[in-house]
This record gives C-alpha cells, sequence and structure tokens, in this order.
C-alpha cells in the first residue's frame, strides 16, 4: 500500500474483488478528522453469484487516515446512508454442486471446464443466466432455496415484494435498477427473478452491513468475523487458515448490525498502519438475526466522519448507536432519574455514580454464546473489569442483542464515564449522546 497526498474530504469508488488485507491498494487518504463518501455496489448476492470473487462481498478499497498507527482506534460516525438502487433480489440461498471447492463463497470453480475464478458473462434471465467465458457453463456457486425481489418507495420508506411477471421485467434492466456502480464487478442479482410472498409489504431502514478497518492477514471480506470465518479452518484454498486462534487476526468488520446506521458512530480497532477503513455490504433493511443469512443489498453512499483515538488497544468494534437505538435499559439517564437516584443513595447512605454513558460491544464466534463469551472478553479488556462485573453490569443496565445468527452480537450497558475518560472514549460517548 502506498500512501497518497492526505484530503480533508474523499471520494471513494474502486473496490476490491472480494479481499480485505494489507495488500489492498489504497483508495487514498484522508486527514484525522476528515470526512470520506463512499458510492458502493450491492454486497452479499451479486458478489456470490459472481464466480472471479474471492470473497462474498464487495468492499471498498481501504482508506487511510493521516497518523492512525497499529493500537490506536478509529471512530468513523456515519453521517448518511442513503439507497440508490431502486430494487433488488434476496432470499435464503441454495449451493450448487460442483461450483465451487471448500467454500461456495471462496473458492469459486466452473464445474464443466474446472477453471477457478472463471471469468462469466451473462446470457439472458433467470439462474441459469451467468455463463462461464471459457466454455458457456452455468458457473455461479449459488442459487435461492427460497426468493423474494423487492420494489422501493424511496419517499416512504417501504418496500413490496413482486410477483413473477413484476420480477422478470426487472430483471430485464438490472444493472441499471440495481444502480451497479461503473466500477464494480458484480452480476446484478435482480438477473435471478425470485418471486416469492408476492404483495407483502415492508418498512425500510439502509444501514451498513460490512465497516470497519483492515485486518493484518488477508481474508475474504464475508469472512472477516468470527462465525462466517469458521469456514477458513482447515480450508484448502488461498485464504484458509489452521486453527481458531488464526481468527483472532480478524476485525469484525462483517456485523449485519442494523443499528450500524447514519448518527451511529463505530469505533475500529487499527490492526495496520493508516487503519483501513473500508465500507459495503449495504442493506435497505434487515429483522435482528438477518434469519435468512441474507437480506436486501443495495447500491448506495456513505458519509463518515473518521477520528484517530490513539492508544486504544482493542481487538473488535464498539458501537455508539442512535439513542433511540438503545434498550429502554441502556438509554442515558434523565435529569429527574439522576435526582431520584441520588435522593435514593442519600436515604441508604451511598454515594451514587450517575455519570454514565452507553456502549455497546461487537463480539462474535461461532456461536451465539461465542460471540457473547468474546463481546464479555473484549468489554472486560477494555473496562478492566472481571467478567463477573461485566456480567452484573450487562444484567442490571444493559443486555445481549442478536446482530446475526449464528454469532454477532452487541453487548451493551451503562458504563462509568470516568472508565471511559481513561481509555479515551468518554469524549465520543458525551458528542453521540450529548451528555
Amino acid at each position: 500500500m502506498s500512501q497518497q497526498g492526505v484530503q480533508d474530504e474523499l471520494y471513494v469508488d474502486q473496490y476490491t474483488l472480494g479481499l480485505v488485507g494489507p495488500d489492498q491498494e489504497w483508495a487514498g487518504t484522508v486527514a484525522d478528522g476528515g470526512t470520506v463518501e463512499t458510492y458502493t455496489p450491492p454486497g452479499c448476492w451479486g458478489p456470490m453469484v459472481t464466480p472471479s470473487f474471492r470473497g462474498g462481498h464487495e468492499v471498498t478499497r481501504p482508506i487511510r487516515v493521516e497518523g492512525a498507527e497499529v493500537g490506536d482506534a478509529i471512530a468513523i460516525r456515519i453521517r448518511d446512508v442513503t439507497v440508490t438502487s431502486m430494487a433488488t433480489s434476496t432470499g435464503s440461498m441454495a449451493e450448487r454442486e460442483g461450483a465451487f471447492g471448500d467454500d461456495p463463497f471462496v473458492d469459486h470453480r466452473c464445474p464443466e471446464c474446472g477453471t477457478t475464478w472463471p471469468d462469466s458473462v451473462v446470457e439472458g434471465t433467470g439462474e441459469d443466466a451467468i455463463r462461464c467465458a471459457e466454455c458457456g457453463a452455468n458457473a455461479s456457486s449459488f442459487g435461492f432455496e427460497y426468493g423474494y425481489t423487492v420494489a422501493f418507495d424511496h419517499e416512504n420508506a417501504v418496500g413490496v415484494t413482486l410477483d413473477k411477471e413484476g420480477a422478470h421485467e426487472l430483471a430485464l434492466d438490472a444493472d441499471e435498477v440495481m444502480d451497479i456502480p461503473e466500477n464494480a464487478r458484480q452480476h446484478p442479482i435482480l438477473l435471478y427473478e425470485p418471486d416469492g410472498m408476492p404483495g407483502t409489504l415492508g418498512r425500510l431502514r439502509p444501514f451498513i452491513g460490512n465497516i470497519g478497518t483492515t485486518p493484518s492477514v488477508t481474508m475474504p471480506d464475508s469472512h472477516n468475523a468470527g462465525d462466517f470465518g469458521q469456514s477458513l479452518i482447515g480450508a484448502d484454498h488461498d485464504y484458509g487458515v489452521e486453527t481458531e486462534a488464526d481468527l483472532e487476526k480478524r476485525t469484525d468488520g462483517h456485523m449485519d448490525i442494523p443499528e450500524v446506521r447514519a448518527g451511529a458512530t463505530l469505533i475500529c480497532p487499527v490492526e495496520v498502519d493508516g487503519g483501513g477503513v473500508y465500507v459495503g455490504d449495504l442493506h435497505a433493511n434487515q429483522g435482528d438475526g438477518e434469519l435468512s443469512l441474507h437480506t436486501t443489498d443495495v447500491s448506495g453512499t456513505v458519509t463518515m466522519d473518521v477520528e484517530v483515538i490513539e492508544d486504544l488497544d482493542i481487538d473488535g468494534p464498539v458501537l455508539l448507536p442512535n439513542e433511540a437505538d438503545l434498550p429502554f435499559i441502556s438509554q442515558p439517564y434523565s435529569d429527574a432519574e439522576r435526582e431520584a437516584g441520588r435522593d435514593l443513595g442519600a436515604e441508604h447512605g451511598v454515594d451514587v455514580d450517575d455519570e454514565m454513558a452507553p456502549i455497546q460491544v461487537v463480539g462474535s464466534g461461532a456461536t451465539v454464546n461465542d460471540a457473547t463469551q468474546n463481546a464479555f472478553d473484549r468489554a472486560g479488556q477494555l473496562l478492566d473489569m472481571s467478567e463477573g462485573e461485566i456480567r452484573a453490569r450487562c444484567t442490571f443496565t444493559g443486555g445481549v442483542q442478536i446482530g446475526r445468527l449464528p454469532g454477532v452480537v452487541q453487548l451493551d450497558m451503562l458504563a462509568p464515564l470516568d472508565l471511559l475518560d481513561e481509555r479515551g472514549l468518554g469524549d465520543a460517548a458525551r458528542e453521540q449522546y450529548g451528555l
């Protein structure tokens, strides 16, 4: 990665071919305190059905943040997420035998001529449309087990699923309808024209499914998490790892947490000098858990401010969501609650610490339980508390929420502001919640 001139405002519309890591070319360098705008293509389904991809997403090239060094963190303040697609297709997946080796997201191969990561062409529409450029065989690793097509009403933030005729009509103009960026290399999933559950109305609220900093080793972008990353262990392809410990080099950018949306602040570890912030996998909406394992992948723009937090040695993200997205028990105290708490403390002869701020520590692992344990470990390291105290504080002032099954969670709690000040997070929390 070569350094480039520092810019106060940086626009990014260049992407990787499904990988994140230190060998990816920089998109540019932004000033500490600067602003980045990205224009991103859809995540999951498009790259999944495009056999030249090495991972299941198409994320931006990494962005270098001036002054960020290993052992620091980068605060990403998400100012805006705008969906530019007019429709998308999604659903639960079915793997196609013979079109991959160990991992259908990573080691693609043509089932007839055997070409690995083959170039491909589009012929018509439907699940047979993506063909190997070498031999003409259907080269895609995935079809739909159950799929549907959604058209968006951006003004009123709703979507509706289409019938067979409507899905086919959009498939005929898939690139334009999905607004696939010029520099993107994926095929649009609208080509598959699935038509399940027609006429279903859903609410939209866009967020970013994969955002964070570059890990110190190269890995598929969709596998930069403790649950998806499990398939890398023992895998016989270029990005396989040997043990669970090797996954500790991940930075958990692939979270699929719906609260990672406009107005939130995400604090990410720096594992390579410059940080290497990247963005991808925008979604129009998603219920907690992402129960189909996939949701409404879209093109769109993201505007965010970045700031270096020196010497905040974390190994996974810390999320400061919008106050409206916090569970009731974890919201900042009102003045009336503070006063009542101090009165109650005086009555019982105890000093009340009412200077608290919400934080969410992201954890990931093979299962929800493993992810929660990972979040306990990370929170304990961050706040210098025993696991028992973390569990107690999360029970009394927080809880655990599921970002994605099988294993991404948010461990939320009200943390003492003096401890957050010691760790360099106090100012970010005060700014986020007006404390």
